[in-house]
């Protein structure tokens, strides 16, 4: 992008260890601006909903499992409509924009943002801004109207068409003063939001009253503090299709073996919880948990257990586990970068397979039958399943509720099952990773009765990098429970 992000989160600090860390709001920059009613107050939908508005002093705690002599910690503002707005619905005039890789749920969020808008807040002027953010300056845009979004979330992908990279942060800021925009929605991931920041940044510097807000996307749940990140839960059902189709391949035919590779860069999230679900896994590989092929208590020597005492086995894998051991024999590897500047990787579900058949079929002089299954573009093609759907809409109702209500600089994300505003820098500080250490994979090795592959070193070099990133409270907390995550405190 050729500029880094200077945002500066706001921070109030209360009693007994308590801190906010707030998101940015127009009055910070633009003293005195007018306000009005919010147009719920005279809602028939919203008129029977006790305390439906959000009172401007609620906060979401980040860590919900403390001693009895803990700190009140970290906490974030409650999202949700106010009794008042900065906005008059009659001057808004909104766009959305796609970034990045495909996800279930993109539509249905663009969906919701748009019904929220006209239903709620009786705003018409939505832009949908085509092809990412190079959109803004190369692209035409389209009128996003109910009618037209009414249908989208039963399609994947996005109707806007998504790019990675074209980030120009004069000509995108000049393309929102130009189209007269004061209401920006960015749907992306890490990227694309530490771009958003700069966007929010720029605006500010020309004091505009333009609110930037984004919602985060990522099909590997990546993403630090909140919940889950939508489209995960669909990824996860969508992968049962092939760890599905992979078991009734190696079960048969005699030494059959399955792999399959699911998306997971950085984190094995996917990889964990589709193993978990399935049942049918024998061995789960992710990035977080290295592993070796050959010798005692390597992957090779649990494949000949396996196929011995069952005949058959089935083995997912992250895309992004063990790639140090590709590094190790291809200098290249991992060297390019997209146009988001991430690591291009090499195939480790292909490479382990011919390593799997080489090993066993040469060396062994022991026939196999493996199938290799890549389903990572049919995944991310699927429109989102129900769950996801429902996700979307309070992420997206969410947002354009702090949005009218002047918060800007701000992403939407649920927290401990709470809707929250969460500052940029927050949500694209580090990626979020499966801990090898806690009990989730530990019930992951349980299901599966794989070995863990990791030596004694490696366990305690494992544990202290984790340890330095979170310190972990003993006992279950209701985030690692449900999708994997920790919550961690901040220092």
């Amino acid at each position: 992008m050729g500029t880094e992000s200077k945002y500066q989160m706001k921070v109030v600090n209360g009693d007994f260890g308590y801190v906010l860390e707030d998101v940015p709001h127009l009055t910070d920059y633009i003293p005195n601006l007018p306000t009005y009613d919010n147009p719920l107050r005279s809602n028939l939908a919203y008129s029977v909903v006790k305390q439906y508005f959000v009172d401007m002093d609620d906060t979401v705690p980040q860590k919900i499992v403390v001693h009895k002599d803990s700190q009140r910690g970290v906490h974030f503002r409650r999202a949700g409509p106010r009794q008042k707005v900065y906005f008059n619905s009659d001057d808004v005039r909104a766009c959305i924009v796609t970034c990045g890789g495909l996800c279930p749920g993109l539509n249905t969020v663009i969906r919701e943002i748009v019904h929220s808008l006209d239903y709620m807040y009786d705003v018409d002027k939505v832009l949908g801004i085509e092809g990412g953010y190079r959109g803004f300056y190369a692209k035409n845009t389209i009128n996003l109207t109910p009618k037209l979004v009414n249908d989208i979330h039963k399609r994947g992908g996005t109707i806007l068409g998504t790019s990675r990279g074209g980030h120009d942060t004069k000509k995108i800021v000049d393309s929102i003063q130009d189209h007269g925009i004061n209401q920006v929605y960015i749907i992306g991931g890490d990227g694309t939001l530490k771009g958003a920041a700069i966007i929010y940044e720029e605006i500010r510097r020309r004091g505009l009253k333009v609110v930037v807000a984004g919602i985060p996307k990522t099909i590997d749940n990546d993403i630090p503090i909140i919940d889950k990140s939508f489209g995960f839960d669909t990824a996860v059902e969508e992968a049962q299709r092939a760890i599905n189709a992979a078991h009734v391949e190696a079960q048969s035919a005699e030494n059959g073996i399955g792999v399959v590779k699911l998306m997971g860069r950085y984190s094995g999230f996917i990889a964990m919880y589709a193993t978990l679900a399935s049942r049918d896994v024998d061995c789960c590989l992710i990035p977080e948990s290295p592993f070796f092929l050959d010798g005692s208590g390597g992957l090779f020597e649990f494949v000949k257990k396996r196929l011995r005492e069952e005949g058959h086995m089935v083995i997912v894998i992250a895309e992004g586990a063990g790639q140090e051991l590709l590094a190790a024999e291809n200098s290249n590897a991992g060297s390019q970068q997209d146009a988001s500047g991430n690591k291009l990787l090499q195939d480790v579900g292909l490479w382990v397979s011919h390593k799997i058949r080489d090993h066993f079929e040469k060396k062994l002089k022991m026939p196999i039958t493996l199938k290799y299954i890549d389903p990572t573009y049919m995944i991310r093609a699927v429109p989102s399943n129900a769950s996801d759907n429902v996700y979307c809409t309070i992420l997206a109702q969410s947002c354009v509720h702090g949005a009218m209500a002047g918060y800007t600089g701000f992403t939407s994300g649920i927290v401990n099952g709470r809707q929250t505003y969460l500052p940029f820098n927050r949500i694209t500080e580090k990626q979020n990773n499966v801990v090898i250490t806690d009990r989730m994979w530990a019930r992951l090795l349980a299901s599966t009765n794989q070995p863990s592959f990791l030596s004694t070193n490696d366990i305690v070099q494992v544990h202290n990098r984790q340890h330095s990133q979170s310190r972990l409270l003993d006992g279950d907390d209701n985030e690692s429970e449900i999708t994997g995550k920790q919550n961690t405190s901040s220092t």
